[in-house]
């Protein structure tokens, strides 16, 4: 299968979809993976195209004029607040569901995860489809998630026909996933909607603790992500990185916030930037960059805990073999 990369293939895209194709798609996080959330086959050919894990759950995208009301249960008046405040943008909410979409896209699950992306360019595409989109990140399973429409034509090329370009995604990371079927919301996936952003308008936020054996609620949350293709080490302190760097063989590279890189002149260093959204919007781009340059990857826990260094510090945990990412 050729693999087209397109700017302008709105109409082209709908038709592989209907079609029962997957299409690669920007969006303002990372670039997405969509098929037809009302087929069964064409869900499962996503879980097939990434080699994903059949009970790790999808989000369904929507334009902004979609009507969600018949795809979920019930929706609490804190909900509705958020959505308000927050659409289109990078949250996803997790609702009760009435199963009008394929079993397949939440796993046996009785909730369905629905967002609502900025992105100009995912909102021409799923206002053209009008239909729900079952998308995970356009990679293949465990690898870092793409950020532009080359990381995705280097994992994916010649297994879809068609990816939508819309540059690079200035977020980096993956949306929020906020548990809405309860009194208070929860957070699932930390991202760029955070806690404390969430709690203002809800009046209430909790991180969600996963228990032991419990099926995953939402992507992001039971496996090893965003892994580069190349030996990896992290580190606490600068100190220890260093003496790691100069013991490697190769060429090894550092990998850490603007602060530290500025004390390691000299070295090969990726900048993630000074603060938590410079550091959401480069970590997927240094660690595709690092993957290539690297035959040693090492990461330098960044001093920041802040705002939506909850998401990156997720991210980067788990990209770099950390407690398994289980970071609040």
């Amino acid at each position: 299968m050729e693999t087209k990369i397109s700017k302008t293939d709105f109409a082209l895209a709908a038709e592989y979809i209907r079609a029962g194709e997957a299409v690669a798609f920007h969006t303002e996080t990372v670039y997405g993976l969509g098929a037809n959330a009302f087929s069964d086959e064409a869900v499962k050919h996503i879980f097939s195209l990434k080699g994903r894990p059949s009970d790790n759950p999808l989000i369904v995208h929507v334009h902004r004029g979609y009507d969600i009301k018949p795809l979920i249960d019930s929706e609490p008046p804190y909900a509705k607040a958020l959505r308000e405040a927050f659409l289109p943008g990078p949250l996803t909410m997790v609702y009760p569901s009435t199963g009008k979409v394929s079993e397949y896209v939440s796993c046996g699950l009785n909730t369905l995860a629905i967002r609502v992306p900025s992105s100009v360019t995912a909102q021409k595409f799923l206002k053209e489809v009008d239909l729900p989109i079952a998308a995970p990140s356009a990679n293949l399973s465990k690898h870092v998630s793409p950020v532009t429409a080359q990381h995705v034509m280097e994992d994916l090329c010649g297994k879809i026909p068609l990816i939508l370009d819309g540059g690079a995604c200035n977020g980096g990371i993956e949306s929020t996933v906020l548990d809405c079927t309860g009194e208070v919301p929860k957070i699932l996936r930390a991202g760029l909607v955070t806690r404390e952003m969430i709690a203002k308008v809800a009046h209430g936020c909790e991180f969600y603790q996963k228990k032991e054996g419990e099926k995953p609620k939402s992507p992001g949350m039971s496996y090893k992500h965003y892994l580069p293709r190349c030996k990896t080490a992290f580190c606490e302190s600068a100190e220890e990185a260093v003496k790691i760097y100069q013991a490697a063989e190769g060429t090894p590279y550092l990998l850490c916030e603007s602060k530290t890189a500025k004390e390691l002149e000299g070295f090969r260093v990726l900048d993630l930037g000074e603060t938590g959204e410079e550091m959401a919007e480069r970590l997927y781009a240094l660690l595709h960059e690092g993957e290539k340059k690297a035959t040693l990857l090492i990461a330098i826990q960044p001093t920041r805990k802040d705002g939506v260094m909850a998401g990156v510090l997720n991210r980067l945990h788990r990209a770099f073999g950390v407690n398994d990412g289980e970071t609040k």
